[in-house]
Formats: structure tokens, sequence, C-alpha cells
């Protein structure tokens, strides 16, 4: 199995379009989303790292210094439509209007019986998830749509392409994420904006049980995966550099279901 803190795929592609472009991205300060920053600025992108915890967007924009990157560190909860103004703000004051945004905030719970499911812990998931997306496209797409330029990644999950084995609500959320994700392209494409959206599946970040599995119990996870191997944050991340660069110039609408072979039809 792939180192769990690397992805497995040596040598980091590079984007020579990227180069000078800004870049946010919700929910970055660790796992999928930092992976995502630190790739896009060995790509010469000015990131913006966001999170709740200020140590670990400290950490994350300290990494991406020392690497010869620039980068920015903004801390606030991102499904927050204030937050996500004045985030907006300060990234324009400091770097320029945004060329890329990656709305990548969002959290699952533990699956249930939906009849177990309370009223509170489902309107919890999906604001979390579907309409912390929602405002962060409503919040950043003004710009692009006036430049007519920008490029829109979303987040969804396998949870919200497959039934069964994710909690109810979080399975909705993001097939919500899907659903929203190719609505907005379709509106906005002739404006010269491009929205995709990633659906990972069983990505070992920093918080997955899976990183405190033994050898065993996750090579036991990747066998049921048609790579035999686990994803790691970095497979996103390689995923959402092609997506925001020019190779990409002719794809919006699309989900990409980064799963290791595990995609829907």
């Amino acid at each position: 199995m792939a180192d769990l803190e690397g992805s497995g795929t040596g040598a980091l592609p590079t984007y020579p379009d990227l180069a000078g472009k800004v870049a946010v991205v919700t929910g970055s300060s660790r796992g999928i989303g930092a992976a995502t920053c630190r790739l896009l600025a060995a790509n010469g992108v000015r990131v913006v790292v966001n999170g709740r915890d200020a140590a670990a967007v400290d950490t994350a924009v300290e990494r991406i210094r020392g690497a010869g990157g620039e980068a920015l560190g903004v801390v606030g909860d991102a499904t927050n439509g204030a937050v996500l103004a004045a985030l907006r703000r300060r990234t324009e004051d400091t770097f320029g209007p945004v060329d890329v945004l990656g709305a990548f905030v969002g959290g699952g719970g533990q699956p249930s019986p939906i009849t177990e499911v309370t009223e509170a812990e489902w309107r919890a998931t999906i604001d979390s998830n579907l309409t912390a997306t929602f405002l962060a496209i409503q919040c950043f797409l003004p710009g692009m749509l006036e430049r007519r330029r920008g490029v829109i990644i979303t987040m969804a999950s396998t949870a919200g392409r497959l039934p069964g084995g994710a909690a109810v609500a979080y399975a909705a959320a993001k097939a919500g994420v899907v659903m929203l994700t190719r609505h907005v392209a379709r509106e906005v494409g002739p404006q010269g904006v491009r929205l995709n959206c990633i659906a990972p599946s069983a990505i070992v970040t920093e918080e997955h049980p899976l990183r405190r599995a033994s050898e065993e119990q996750r090579q036991r996870v990747a066998a049921g995966f048609p790579l035999g191997r686990l994803g790691l944050p970095d497979d996103i991340a390689l995923a959402a550099l092609f997506l925001a660069s020019d190779s990409s110039s002719w794809i919006t609408g699309v989900t990409l279901d980064v799963a290791g072979g595990r995609v829907s039809l």
C-alpha cells in the first residue's frame, strides 16, 4: 500500500497556466483541502487556507511557505455566509480577485437507521455540506461572472453516488452537491465559468478511522477496491489540480469519481 502520507503517484504534474492565479479552498487546514492548497501553491497559485482551527491553518500555511509557495491563512467557519464574504474580501485585499474556488468544507456522521435520525441531525448535516457549498458558490461566483472566467470545484462523496455505508443525511447532502454543481455549471457556462465536482471514497485523512487501524485492517478494506489500495489526500488534490487548470477547459458539470474503481453507473 502507498505511504499514508503521500500519494504513491511520483512526480507532481505542472500546469503552467495556473501560475499567478488566486485560489480559495474552504475547509483546507487539514486533509484533502490542505493537500489541494499545497499542490496548487507548488504550481504557482497564491492560495488561501481556511478552517476553524487556527493552529491547523497556521501549520498548513507554514508548510506551503516553507516550500516556497504563497499562502494566506484565514480562520473562520465557512458554513456561514457572512464569514465567507469576509474571507472573499480578505483574499481580494491581499491577492486580488479569486480565479479558483474549492468548496470543500463539509463532514459526515455515523450511519444509523433513518427512523433514528433526529431533525436537528438532519438539518445540521445538510447545512454543513449542501448549504455550505451553495453559500460558497453564491459568494464567489458574481466576481467570476463579472470577469467572465473562473473555476469552481465542489466536493461530493461516493456516499452521494452509491447507496449504503454512510449516514443518510450525509448521502443526501452529497447527492445534492452533485446536482447543484451540474445545475450551476449549465447556467453559467456561457459566461465562461466552469464548475466540476469530485466524489472521493475512503480517503485516509488525519481524522479517518483507518488512520488508526492496523495494517491488516487497512489491507482488508483496500482489497474491496479494484485498484487494491486506499485513497490518500493527494489523490483528490491531483484531480482538483487538473480541474483547476486549462487542461480541463472543455469540462464542466462533471462529477469525477476518484474512488479506486468503485464508481457509480
